[in-house]
């Protein structure tokens, strides 16, 4: 069957590019009889930021991004249509931006010299150009501004419209899961999966690397959301024309039944596919032939290192589902903050939503959240993980066991051997669905998002609370403290890895609290010693928070910022804590979670927002 995919005219229709469209017929005919037409291959410069602006393109099929010097990520992306580099043109002057090619593409150019040609003999062609142009300028004078004012925020990319799948190693794609995933493929409305054997029958002709095949190909979004190329097992002229056309690369990497130790080797596919996809395009995939525990993770992502990785059971439906809402930009998020013992809240929400039968995909958090959502990713059960909070914190006082002030107030040893019998020798890059831990780097003030390395770490430097107790030392000399410091509610993080909806957990903790204590009660430090030592002393000391409460109060104080980064598709939900609780006080944590239990069964019972029934499981 073929899809009508037409073989294009090398002649492209300019009157249907906005700045030319009211230009009369005899001058249209003139610049078409100009216009070069040039293939563009993936990773190329159309123009370069800087450089004399002697040409003007036209996109006639492919996919570029814009990019300016000193502007973090990519300002916009440009497709069919569209021009470039046309107010540098005009206007006379420098290019003000790269421009860069996506995938494979075609464009037209028109040199100054044949454009001033053809002004002489059309002199109306510069007033009708004018009026666009100076929309166009009006445009940029706006984004520019828009781009000065916006925070400085990591933005996942957009959804990818064309996907190469590639055997990772030897090539080879596991059957079970590209059966499954052609199969989940073909229930998604708007997409098409091509493979060297199906390429012909689509297009309606023979492939051929070449201008016409291109523009076809390219041609297919008008009709598709999605189109999947499935790259050969060697490196064929289908495998190479694969790569170039994608947006995203999916790496297949089919892992073995023994754990790995030590890094595995691209193989000629792969490393023709990483010469053309940047890092930020990788997506790898590790099948596995049975559920478990994967061990040695690290080995496949030294060399290939994706924006992301997913572990999937052979053709688990529900796996392959996951790993397409990634892809389509449909992932469901759970985003943990940070709170001490309001922590415990958490639990309380993750339940309700278990018990509604709302898979989440992706897991993040700060601080206490961090260990709370440590925990739900790994499936454990809120009664499991209620029981795990009471022996680490009420048995086993993990944050009560005090020591000389000299590195902190807290024994840091004594929680560091919780958290290790807790969370065992997991690390995330093993754990079956992704997971992240914020903490604040106080070596160059960034927020670092832990992906990697063991799960305990991880929480123990996202929980660092500064004074309580001594910041996390990485092997590379940085100093990492509690994520709170820079972001409490970490959806920030969140976003700049995937896109699609996310469930946001915030406290309000008690935000208009007031503390009836007498400051002038307070005792100096000979007073304080002796009233605490005596023990026939008959005074007692004033009732105030202490100072580990106050810290801890401290860093949430940053918590409302977080809510500028909120997108439409994002729920916050703000369960209860008790009044008078304290932020270390963990005794109370089994109230603080059947609250938070209530409330969200309430919340979802009313939500009108996310459409939860595409999680289910």
């Amino acid at each position: 069957m073929s899809y009508g995919a037409q073989m294009p005219s090398r002649q492209p229709f300019i009157s249907r590019v906005s700045i030319f469209k009211d230009l009369p017929e005899d001058a249209l005919q003139a610049l078409e009889s100009r216009l070069q037409p040039v293939r563009i291959s993936r990773g190329d410069l159309v123009v370069r930021e800087g450089e004399e602006a002697d040409a003007l393109f036209i996109i006639v099929s492919g996919r570029f991004t814009v990019e300016v010097n000193g502007h973090a990520g990519i300002i916009t992306e440009i497709v069919r249509g569209s021009t470039i580099g046309e107010i540098a043109f005009f206007a006379g002057g420098k290019r003000t931006a790269t421009v860069r090619a996506i995938r494979d593409g075609i464009v037209v150019r028109l040199t100054r010299a044949d454009f001033d040609e053809i002004s002489k003999h059309s002199p109306e062609a510069w007033s009708a150009i004018t009026s666009v142009l100076a929309e166009r300028l009006a445009e940029e004078t706006r984004r520019n501004t828009h781009n000065r004012m916006a925070a400085v925020v990591a933005r996942a990319r957009p959804r990818p419209r064309t996907i190469a799948i590639v055997g990772a190693t030897s090539g080879q794609i596991d059957r079970s899961f590209l059966s499954a995933f052609t199969e989940a493929a073909s229930r998604r409305s708007g997409t098409l999966v091509l493979s060297s054997a199906t390429v012909t029958e689509v297009l309606g002709a023979p492939f051929q690397d070449n201008l016409d095949v291109t523009e076809a190909l390219n041609g297919l979004e008008s009709r598709f959301d999605t189109v999947v190329f499935i790259a050969d097992e060697g490196r064929t002229p289908w495998s190479e024309k694969c790569i170039r056309q994608a947006d995203e690369l999916l790496l297949i990497a089919s892992a073995p039944n023994d754990p790995i130790v030590s890094t595995v080797a691209l193989g000629d596919l792969e490393r023709f596919a990483q010469c053309v996809h940047p890092p930020g395009t990788r997506r790898l995939v590790l099948v596995h032939a049975r559920q478990g525990s994967p061990e040695g993770t690290r080995y496949w992502l030294a060399l290939r290192q994706p924006a992301m990785h997913h572990h999937v059971l052979g053709g688990c439906e529900a796996d392959i589902a996951r790993l397409w809402r990634f892809i389509a930009g449909e992932a469901l998020g759970f985003v943990a903050c940070g709170g001490g013992a309001y922590c415990s809240a958490h639990i309380g929400v993750y339940s309700a939503f278990r018990e509604t039968g709302i898979d989440f995909d992706i897991y993040g958090g700060t601080s206490g959240g961090a260990a709370m959502a440590a925990a739900f990713v790994q499936d454990l059960d809120p009664h499991a993980i209620a029981s795990g909070v009471h022996r680490m914190f009420v048995e086993g006082r993990a944050l009560s066991r005090y020591t000389l002030p000299k590195y902190s107030l807290l024994d840091h040893a004594h929680f560091d051997d919780h958290l290790k019998r807790e969370y065992g020798a997991v690390r995330i890059e093993d754990l079956w669905k992704p997971y992240f831990a914020v903490s604040t780097d106080l070596s160059n003030y960034e927020m670092e998002i832990h992906r990697q390395g063991p799960l305990w770490e991880a929480i123990r430097a996202s929980a660092a609370i500064p004074g309580l107790l001594p910041p996390y030392y990485t092997a590379d000399g940085r100093m990492l403290v509690d994520g709170s410091v820079i972001s409490n509610v970490p959806i920030e993080a969140m976003h700049a890895l995937k896109r699609g909806p996310n469930v946001v957990v915030s406290f309000q903790s008690g935000g208009t609290e007031k503390f009836s204590v007498d400051y002038t009660s307070l005792p100096r430090r000979n007073e304080l010693i002796w009233r605490s030592l005596n023990p026939f002393s008959s005074s007692t000391l004033p009732v105030a928070p202490s100072a580990a409460t106050v810290l801890i109060r401290s860093l949430m104080a940053n918590r409302g910022h977080f809510e500028r980064y909120l997108e439409a598709e994002d729920w916050l939900l703000v369960p209860p804590t008790p009044p008078g609780m304290g932020a270390l006080d963990w005794r109370r944590h089994s109230e603080v979670m059947n609250a938070a239990y209530d409330y969200t069964r309430r919340q979802i019972a009313q939500n009108d927002g996310i459409n939860l029934a595409r999680f289910e499981t």
